[in-house]
């Protein structure tokens, strides 16, 4: 657990409104600082200094985009706010959540996987441009886990319906839908590599998992 001076500067660090907003904002996805100035209505150079406080702080961390290389993605850093209250969500009701990538290959499908197992909330997933087959890699990562069996890839168009809470777990497809995604995690791309990059992936998606699924509320 953090020491009280270092939990002392974190709670100074987030009673800056801006910087609030902020977290709360990365708290459902992640986000470029372009996307949160237009979201939070702020200059760019003021948003700056409140995210590179953040960094400083280690509550926020800064990675490439794997579709834009010129984009940087901001994410909160895992436990960074453990120490904290969870923000409510007791107004973001879903009817079904769809977890979308390119392919829709291995990222989306592991996350469907893992909620299946983690939430009652329907869940699907879908990509932007399909491929052939489920990646091997994502099929043994599954097994390994004894998650739940993996569907087939499906066009976003033929799967989106009004009322879904939209998830995209890849950076490439988040920039090509835009506005679509509710939220955004930028996972690293599995798909070429071997078992240790499948299974860091799947990690990183049962953490975001495990985070999103009690905020969210079942809309009746």
């Amino acid at each position: 657990m953090k020491g009280i001076d270092e939990r002392a500067a974190l709670h100074a660090a987030l009673g800056e409104p801006g910087r609030l907003a902020v977290v709360e904002l990365l708290q459902w996805g992640d986000r470029t600082p372009s996307e949160l100035a237009d979201l939070l209505g702020m200059r760019s150079n003021l948003l700056a200094h409140h995210v590179n406080v953040l960094v400083e702080h280690g509550v926020v961390r800064r990675t490439p985009s794997e579709g834009d290389r010129r984009r940087t993605y901001l994410s909160l850093r895992p436990g960074a706010l453990d120490a904290l209250t969870a923000p409510s969500a007791s107004s973001a009701g879903a009817g079904r959540v769809l977890f979308v990538c390119t392919a829709n290959s291995a990222r989306s499908q592991l996350a469907v996987a893992l909620w299946q197992r983690t939430s009652p909330l329907p869940a699907t997933s879908a990509g932007t441009h399909p491929a052939a087959r489920v990646d091997p890699g994502a099929v043994r990562a599954a097994r390994r886990h004894h998650l739940p069996d993996l569907g087939v890839p499906q066009a976003l168009g033929a799967v989106h319906a009004q009322g879904d809470f939209v998830v995209t777990v890849c950076d490439r497809a988040h920039e090509e839908t835009g506005l679509l995604a509710d939220s955004h995690w930028s996972v690293p791309d599995p798909v070429g590599g071997d078992d240790e990059r499948f299974e860091a992936a799947l990690a990183e998606l049962e953490r975001r998992v495990t985070d999103l699924a009690p905020r969210l509320a079942t809309r009746a």
